[in-house]
């Protein structure tokens, strides 16, 4: 017998196993081209096709056959450029012809590894039904015998602190007559007056230029115009020079990871400072890669974020998953801590950043006895990334709710709750709901939380969501012009609209955080640690943080 003929494309994929299949009206296109060429990952092309066409026009029924060329948009089944489903043919599209459709019976995540490499991505897990933020909900509702506040007309001061606050009897001062004088060689540990709700790291490389400065210029417009005390950290390699010397370096929160990448600049510009950064951040960990170090691709390192960092061009940059001239926590904490405090003569908060894990209360329980340690910021599973492995996203790292609360009932039981302050991060405004996750960490122990992805959607319209859409952060091809370093690409953002957007956020997330404490009568302090004003819907959540079950 001969052998069955192989079929060449047997090995092919077919439509249905891809994430997105595009669908593409040949009735409404013009044949345009704009499709074809805005795709950031090429997951469609033009194509030519022979058709055949049997009529029969006379009134004898001989058949005649007709043959014409038509152009189609076709989709591409090369698992190397398939479609994210970041939707920007239809952005451009004049006649609403194509658009991609999510295809919940795919396959993809059996094909994604190719060459033996496993499959890494950009932004954050995709399962939102995960969220314990959005299960909570606030019970405490003040009626008669504790007045409420009106939201609406009731002056408020939504501020928090950013360093180690001393209890009264730890202050080194003495009372005189009439006077309060400072102890002599007396350490008082800084302390910054700023917004609850922070910008976090995301580095100049992580994000393109107009990103970066957009959101930039909205932080100073929050700070100098609305008086909103906002900070942003600027994510590990640098910041321009410029910006190091320039009077608004007091709205940003200076990052030193295990990369070390752009402190050479930081060191030179020290003398040359003309104020001092809001805060240092050591970053240990991020929640979307606990026990990994970070990346930035070689195709994001161009000329201007080669001179930042101080590198070659064209090199991946891998940050090591820990400090690497430190053995253990306890020495890091300790070591670096203190170095950054002296560079910045002890006037400049400086706290570690660790990814979620059940190992934070031993590092919390470090910087407790540490005197120059400023605050813990924990970065939950949810938190998002330029750059991760599919599997550390999906399968590692622990959730923020119960990790912060933990850390905070251990303060609690140390009678240093009002002391060490801690940050939360990692899907925080995961479902657009802002204001209330920020106000349920709060409540759970948090006294600031940091967004990253959240604001990337709310300011610059990312694609991306939770359904593995778009997620092109680690490949450089951003479409929106968000996390390129593609000029191509990073031209189609307006820095002015970015900032608009950041300050319309916080402004309106002011609004709600009022509508939310004013209820409990809170107005000049933040309910921090209030974690009877919550609820859960869900039994098991309310039994693992120690709040009340409401269904």
């Amino acid at each position: 017998m001969e052998p069955a003929e192989r079929l060449d494309n047997n090995h092919e994929l077919t439509l249905q196993d891809l994430p997105y299949i595009i669908r593409w009206r040949e009735d409404r296109c013009t044949r345009c081209g704009q499709c074809t060429a805005v795709c950031p990952v090429k997951a469609i092309e033009a194509d030519v096709f022979s058709q055949r066409l049997v009529s029969s026009e006379s009134n004898t029924p001989v058949p005649s056959v007709a043959r014409s060329v038509i152009h189609v948009v076709k989709q591409v089944r090369d698992i190397d450029r398939y479609c994210t489903g970041c939707g920007t043919c239809a952005l451009v599209c004049p006649t609403v012809a194509i658009e991609p459709e999510y295809n919940p019976h795919n396959r993809f995540l059996t094909f994604k590894n190719k060459k033996g490499e496993p499959f890494t991505r950009g932004g954050r897990r995709n399962d939102p039904s995960t969220s314990t933020l959005d299960k909570l909900k606030f019970t405490r509702i003040s009626m008669l015998t504790d007045p409420a506040l009106d939201a609406g007309r009731h002056e408020f001061h939504i501020r928090t602190l950013l360093g180690r606050i001393l209890p009264a009897e730890k202050l080194p001062l003495e009372a005189g007559n009439s006077t309060l004088t400072v102890k002599k060689d007396a350490f008082i540990p800084p302390v910054r007056e700023i917004y609850p709700i922070m910008i976090g790291s995301m580095s100049i490389g992580a994000l393109s230029p107009p990103m970066w400065e957009g959101l930039a210029m909205g932080v100073a417009y929050l700070n100098e115009v609305e008086n909103m005390p906002v900070v942003m950290c600027s994510g590990e390699g640098g910041m321009p020079p410029s910006l190091l010397r320039s009077r608004f370096l007091k709205y940003f929160i200076l990052q030193i990871a295990s990369g070390y990448f752009g402190w050479d600049e930081i060191i030179h510009a020290l003398p040359h400072m003309k104020e001092d950064p809001a805060g240092i951040e050591i970053k240990y960990g991020q929640g979307a890669k606990p026990g990994d170090g970070g990346l930035l691709m070689s195709y994001k390192v161009l000329k201007l974020i080669a001179g930042i960092r101080g590198v070659p061009m064209y090199i991946d940059l891998a940050s090591p998953p820990t400090h690497q001239t430190k053995y253990s926590i306890e020495e890091a904490v300790a070591k670096m801590i203190q170095s950054m405090s002296m560079a910045w003569g002890f006037r400049v908060p400086v706290y570690p950043k660790i990814s979620g894990t059940r190992t934070a209360q031993a590092v919390l329980n470090n910087l407790a006895r540490n005197p120059y340690a400023s605050a813990l910021y924990i970065d939950g599973e949810d938190g998002g990334t330029g750059a991760a492995y599919n599997v550390s996203m999906d399968k590692m790292g622990h959730p923020i709710a119960s990790n912060l609360r933990d850390c905070y009932l251990d303060l609690v039981k140390q009678g240093k709750q009002n002391e060490l302050p801690l940050i939360a991060a990692g899907g925080v405004g995961k479902s657009g709901n802002l204001a209330a996750n920020t106000a349920a960490l709060i409540m759970l122990g948090a006294s600031a939380v940091a967004i990253g992805k959240y604001i990337m959607q709310a300011a610059a319209g990312c694609f991306g969501n939770e359904y593995n859409r778009c997620n092109l952060c680690n490949t450089g091809r951003c479409p929106r012009g968000i996390t390129t370093q593609d000029p191509k690409l990073y031209r189609r953002l307006d820095p002015d609209k970015v900032a608009e957007r950041v300050v319309d956020v916080f402004k309106s997330t002011d609004i709600e955080l009022r509508k939310i404490f004013a209820p409990m009568g809170r107005s000049t302090q933040l309910p921090i640690g209030m974690s009877d004003g919550l609820s859960a819907s869900e039994e098991e959540i309310a039994r693992r943080l120690n709040i009340n079950f409401a269904c």
